[in-house]
This record gives structure tokens, C-alpha cells and sequence, in this order.
């Protein structure tokens, strides 16, 4: 399983972890956006993307999880190498564990807006 890290400069870098020795980790459910607007693992590997529109929804994610303690988390759109074909095979057949497994299931939809303030006591 790869992961995604917020590094102390801001940046982000993947983490592979294989086996059964993973760390807490945070997990982002998003709608997708435009094709061409998500960040790829290529993208996270050439160190591109950030002009991206999917890119606000990995900060998010980043910085939640941090603010949650966990210095993991996963965002299909670019923890997924989808250009190989037995990466992204497996990945559909096991995400569903993924999700269940994660100490944190964030949600991110940008079609959808909240008006007035959460307090600290309440979800969001």
C-alpha cells in the first residue's frame, strides 16, 4: 500500500508500505473531478499537479490528518499508479479493506457547500 506523507516543508512525498505493517492512516472519499483536474501518481512523482484542481482536496487531507494525529493518508487519484494495469487490478480488489482498515474516513465533496459555523464538538 502506498501513502501519502505531509512533509515538514509542506510538500507531500509516498510512502510504500507492504505487508502487514502498516501505520494509522487517514483515507479521502471525494467526487471526482474533471479528467485532467485530479492529481496522478505521476503527477506526485514528476512534481506536478499543484496547479491542478484535485489538489486542494489532497491539502485537505494532508493537513486533517495531521491535525488528527496521523502522519498518513491515501487519495485514490494519486496513491494508485492506474498506468500499470496489475497495480490498479489490485487495488480494486482490496480498496474496500482499505477503507475499512483506515483510523480516519475524511469526505470531500465539492459540489456540495455548508453554511455557518461547526463548532469543535460537532462533525463536519
Amino acid at each position: 500500500m502506498r501513502l501519502l506523507r505531509l512533509e515538514d516543508n509542506g510538500e507531500f512525498s509516498l510512502v510504500e508500505f507492504v505487508g502487514k505493517d502498516i501505520p494509522p492512516y487517514a483515507i479521502l472519499s471525494h467526487t471526482w473531478g474533471a479528467d485532467g483536474e485530479e492529481v496522478t501518481f505521476k503527477d506526485l512523482v514528476d512534481d506536478a499537479g499543484k496547479s491542478k484542481a484535485g489538489y486542494s482536496k489532497i491539502c485537505f487531507c494532508g493537513k486533517q490528518a495531521a491535525d488528527d494525529g496521523l502522519q498518513f493518508f491515501w487519495v485514490d487519484t494519486c496513491c494508485i499508479d492506474k498506468l500499470s494495469y496489475a497495480e490498479l487490478t489490485e487495488a480494486i480488489n482490496v480498496m474496500f479493506r482499505w477503507y475499512q482498515d483506515a483510523a480516519r474516513c475524511y469526505v470531500y465533496l465539492s459540489d456540495v457547500s455548508v453554511s455557518g459555523s461547526v463548532g469543535d464538538d460537532e462533525l463536519s
